[in-house]
């Protein structure tokens, strides 16, 4: 398949690239271009104009501040995958960076161009709600902040308007006892998965998610799940007590897919407790 016709820009400001999402009926941003360029092919995108913040290097900073760390948007996975564990504080980040496609795809894909596309099966938007992050918009005035698990509407769908970016994102740093696990299911190595699962557990501070992805309608969370297992640990997480917390949280699951769920659930937790 071949893209369809559009015009292109390659802006020297996020000023510029502001305004050109302004003034053009139909801009589209292009960062990684690892979602965005297959969609073209396949003509699911037809943008009039292409406005092209890859080389901004604003949107490339990682920043430390005593409690959290600052992503820039145009952050590579690859660039997180090699930080590891040193990003202290949120060394899920890198390993959750390392699992995404294959490494050809992590030097190109970003972390603001996933969470912005907003695919439903990406690690970026499970991980980053497990974690507690926000997210850091620029919009036509000012800057605003707004917590992943609102910033995710459903699939395909944020809360960006028509002429805001992605600044950065914003991860908390969490304890040295802080517990964290990413489970996911796929066909192949490398493919999208049908079920994921991500848990982020911190006793001194009372933090506890665990957040189910690969739904239609988003990241979704297992608040009275999550409790549970911040009290009573790894054994707590029988597969009867997962499977009721997963079947309350998606109605309507076959049996097939209940299973599925669960035991992605639950080995994300084990792990936390390995």
């Amino acid at each position: 398949m071949k893209a369809p016709a559009f015009d292109y820009v390659r802006p020297a400001s996020l000023d510029e690239a502001q305004a050109l999402l302004a003034g053009s009926d139909g801009a589209k941003l292009l960062a990684g271009g690892q979602s965005l360029g297959p969609m073209l092919n396949l003509r699911l995108a037809r943008p009039a104009l292409l406005v092209d913040i890859s080389r901004l290097d604003v949107l490339t900073e990682i920043g430390e501040a005593p409690e959290a760390w600052r992503i820039g948007a145009g952050v590579t996975h690859a660039r997180l995958e090699d930080l590891g564990d040193r990003l202290a504080g949120a060394a899920m980040v890198g390993t959750v960076a390392r699992g995404i496609a294959y490494r050809s795809v992590r030097t190109r894909g970003t972390i603001g161009g996933s969470i912005a596309h907003a695919d439903p099966a990406a690690d970026w938007p499970l991980a980053l709600v497990a974690l507690g992050a926000s997210i850091e918009i620029r919009t036509h005035d000012d800057t605003r902040v707004q917590p992943a698990e609102r910033f995710v509407r459903a699939a395909f769908t944020t809360d960006l308007a028509a002429d805001e970016i992605v600044n950065a994102v914003v991860v908390p740093k969490r304890s040295a006892q802080a517990r964290t696990g990413y489970f996911k299911f796929c066909r192949k190595a490398g493919e999208y998965p049908l079920v994921s699962a991500a848990v982020v557990l911190d006793r001194p501070s009372g933090f506890a998610r665990i957040v189910m992805g690969a739904l239609p309608s988003g990241p979704t969370a297992l608040p009275d799940l999550a409790e549970t297992v911040l009290t009573g640990g790894a054994a707590a997480a029988t597969e009867t007590i997962v499977e009721t917390a997963v079947a309350a949280a998606v109605p309507g699951l076959d049996p097939v897919a209940l299973r599925m769920r669960a035991s992605a659930v639950r080995r994300a937790i084990l792990q936390a407790y390995a």
